[in-house]
This record gives C-alpha cells, sequence and structure tokens, in this order.
C-alpha cells in the first residue's frame, strides 16, 4: 500500500525491531527475557529511561494534540482519535480480557530471583497486559510519522516509540509481550484512523479542514 511506502522509513525500522523481539519470545520465555533487561541496567539509564517513560503518558499525548492544531485542526482530530481510540481498547483488554494479568513485580513476588527496581520508583501489581505506555506512544509517535513532510525523518519517530516502549521493561513495570502487543494496537490505530478521516474528509471537504488555531501578536 501506498501508505507504507511512503512512510517506509518509520515501518523498516519498526518492523525490524518486531521481527526481531518475536524471534526472542519464540525462544526465550517472558522470564528469560525480563532478567535479561532487569540484569542490563545503570545510574544514567535509570534516570534516562524514568523520564523518557513520560513519552508515553496520557498527557504528553493530549500536549501533541493541542500542538497539532496549531498546524491544523484535522491534524489536531486525528490526534485525539488516534489516543483515544488506542486508549478504549487497551482498557477493555486490561479490564475486561486479561484483568488478572500480573505486572512483574507481582509476578516474581515469590521468586528466588534477586530482582533490581529503581528506588523511589511507584511500581504496579496488576493489570499488565497489554502495555497502555507502549500504545501511547506508537500511536503517537507512528501518527507523527504519517502526518510529516519529511518523510526521512520517520526513522526518528520510530526510534522514540521503541525506547519508551523499551522503558517499561526497563523500569519493571511490564514484560515485552506488553510492550509488543501495544505496539501493534498503538500502529494498528494511528494507520486506520489516518486512512478513514482522511478518506472520509477528501469526500467531505469542510472549511475547517485547514484552520489551526494562531497566536495573536499584541
Amino acid at each position: 500500500m501506498d501508505i507504507f511506502a511512503r512512510n517506509r522509513s518509520f515501518f523498516i525500522v519498526y518492523l525490524s525491531a518486531f521481527t526481531l523481539v518475536s524471534i526472542l519470545m519464540l525462544i526465550y520465555s517472558k522470564t528469560e527475557l525480563m532478567q535479561w533487561v532487569n540484569a542490563r541496567n545503570a545510574p544514567s539509564a535509570d534516570l534516562f529511561f524514568r523520564n523518557v517513560t513520560y513519552l508515553g503518558d496520557g498527557a504528553f499525548a493530549v500536549m501533541v494534540t493541542v500542538a497539532l492544531a496549531f498546524r491544523s485542526f484535522r491534524f489536531a482530530l486525528m490526534g485525539a482519535a488516534s489516543f483515544l481510540l488506542s486508549t478504549a481498547i487497551v482498557r477493555v483488554l486490561k479490564q475486561l480480557v486479561f484483568s488478572e494479568s500480573l505486572r512483574p513485580l507481582k509476578y516474581f513476588e515469590h521468586s528466588t530471583w534477586q530482582y533490581r527496581v529503581i528506588e523511589g520508583l511507584d511500581i504496579h501489581s496488576y493489570n499488565s497486559f497489554p502495555s497502555g505506555h507502549s500504545t501511547t506512544a506508537f500511536a503517537i509517535f507512528c501518527l507523527l510519522a504519517l502526518l510529516d513532510e519529511q518523510k526521512s525523518r520517520g526513522w526518528f519517530w520510530a526510534l522514540l516509540a521503541i525506547i519508551t516502549a523499551y522503558s517499561r521493561v526497563y523500569l519493571f513495570q511490564h514484560f515485552v509481550e506488553d510492550i509488543y502487543v501495544g505496539s501493534i494496537i498503538g500502529t494498528a490505530t494511528s494507520v486506520a484512523v489516518f486512512l478513514f478521516l482522511n478518506r472520509y474528509w477528501d469526500r467531505n471537504p469542510k472549511a475547517w479542514h485547514d484552520r489551526r488555531f494562531r497566536f495573536r501578536r499584541s
């Protein structure tokens, strides 16, 4: 499809990471993958991932949506639709389908493995699958890649999404499988919203489509 060809910089990076993680999940258990990630840490990485994980927060998604309104109301509506739809899907899965899914802290509660957690970090115990932060990160950064006129920058948006998702495992908040599925939901949601709304608006053009917020000079 044309959307994948035009945005190949984003999708090549994402699909490469997706394929690698798929292979690792076939070879190793979720416990082994968590142990591998947990063992590779450093004080600088602790600080980095504690901050970068906020790129998958709902508040950041709202900020991006507001920022898009200064570019185009159409873009802002896409951002809001992608975030809300992906969040709704995750909530249904977390609360209704996989409500008993344990997070790493609870999963390894009685394990003899001496895992490491960052001191002072608020770590949750339940509703692990899928990762909401990872879903939001991929939904937002995939959409930004689709909207970015500089298609060669797609790799950058993909990398931000991947790093944000990895932070959830590093911080002992999620398993690899949680962020894996979150990436699928987020990416698929943004692609679907982008295609649907563009086609709908092309058939039903409105005057407000190309309007945007503007700063007024005093």
